[in-house]
């Protein structure tokens, strides 16, 4: 089984100007990559593998871009395969691949070639050598990649991939008693069938208001038309940083809270399969469904499901949940959205609203669970 530790990074000034080529050399080699793909495409849609752009850079190496020796040559492969593997999920429905920048979060991954010392709390990289590392926990297994990266805010962090060569266990069995459905909301965060909910915490709109001082600020010292901008320029982006990635971080934070506490008390959930795209084009609900991460959410909750050999069922995104009495299962068709609570005029059962589409949602999955699943119900 893979998993995956994430630790801190704690470089000297030689290694972070040696990063910092080694960024460069990987970013120039994407971009490059990609520039030629879109032009070979474009001329003869032929579509170049990432072997073929091996070949390229090799030759670029010998004569034009020497430079780019200062980086490990694996690590400029695994770029390009990267690339590639962008590339071709943009042809299975996924986002076209951007240019990278060097404003932006860097990274860069070494295929091999990386030890560990959880003795003296140092990490051997190539070109890097032994590197300062908070090893807040130790693991087993073969590393199979590991990933260097520096935050906007000048952070340098390191996830290491393992595998620990443990198969993953059998998935539990599916009763009505270890199952729970989950309905995600705007007003609450999540509320569960058995009558739990989770608070929204607003930590995009809790920090809004100093966010908006601080962005007005650095747009100020914004000089157009200057070739470069002044240090206090410099400073304020910092602080924005800063911002953008603490309110990322208690979003995090609580996201991870929250998942670990529904995987540990149940052995199957249940999910609506959310259009959230579709739901985000709505302009009054784009900045309240953005800020509450429910498909970050979904992810902690898929990949802890796996470590814990849990069960996760999705429902279709059309089924009635919120409008169907879970008492009689009557269909209110006059229900709003703005209705928060709603009684059922053929069994006069009052709803909550999220409540009763969270039972709902639970029935559905029970229902219609995946085929070959365990049911002792």
């Amino acid at each position: 089984m893979l998993k995956a530790y994430k630790y801190c990074l704690l470089p000297n000034d030689e290694q972070k100007i040696q990063l910092a080529k080694s960024f460069g050399c990987c970013r120039f080699v994407y971009n490059l990559g990609l520039e030629t793909k879109i032009a070979t495409y474009t001329s003869s849609k032929k579509n170049l593998t990432c072997f073929d752009l091996h070949k390229q850079m090799k030759e670029l190496k010998d004569t034009e871009a020497k430079w780019l020796s200062d980086c490990p040559s694996q690590a400029l492969q695994m770029s390009l395969r990267n690339l590639d593997n962008a590339y071709t999920n943009f042809f299975k429905g996924g986002g076209f691949p951007k240019f990278k920048n060097k404003y932006s979060k860097q990274s860069i991954q070494f295929p091999q070639g990386v030890d560990i010392d959880f003795d003296k709390g140092t990490i051997f990289l190539p070109k890097l050598k032994n590197v300062n590392i908070i090893l807040h926990r130790k693991f087993e297994g073969v590393i199979k990649t590991v990933t260097v990266s520096k935050t906007t805010t000048n952070k340098y962090f390191v996830s290491i991939l393992v595998d620990n060569q443990n198969e993953l266990p059998n998935k539990k069995s599916i009763t009505d008693e270890t199952t729970v459905g989950i309905d995600m909301g705007v007003k609450t965060f999540a509320t569960l069938s058995d009558g739990t909910s989770f608070e929204n915490i607003k930590t995009l709109r809790t920090n809004l208001k100093r966010l908006r001082i601080e962005q007005r600020t650095l747009s100020r010292r914004f000089k157009k038309g200057a070739k470069e901008q002044s240090k206090n320029y410099y400073k304020q982006k910092l602080v924005v940083a800063k911002l953008h990635e603490h309110i990322s971080n208690q979003r995090e934070d609580y996201l991870h809270k929250v998942s670990t506490s529904i995987i540990k008390k149940y052995d199957t959930i249940v999910l609506e399969d959310l259009n959230v795209q579709g739901m985000m084009k709505n302009h009054k609900l784009a900045l309240a469904i953005g800020e509450v991460g429910w498909n970050k959410f979904e992810i902690f909750l898929n990949y802890k499901a796996e470590w814990y050999n849990k069960n996760t069922i999705y429902i279709g995104r059309f089924e009635p949940s919120s409008k169907i009495c879970s008492t009689c299962g009557t269909i209110n068709k006059e229900l709003k959205l703005q209705h928060r609570e709603w009684t059922c005029k053929t069994c006069n059962s009052t709803h909550d609203r999220d409540a009763n589409a969270a039972t709902n949602i639970k029935n559905f999955g029970l229902r219609n669970k995946p085929l070959g699943a365990n049911a002792s119900y």
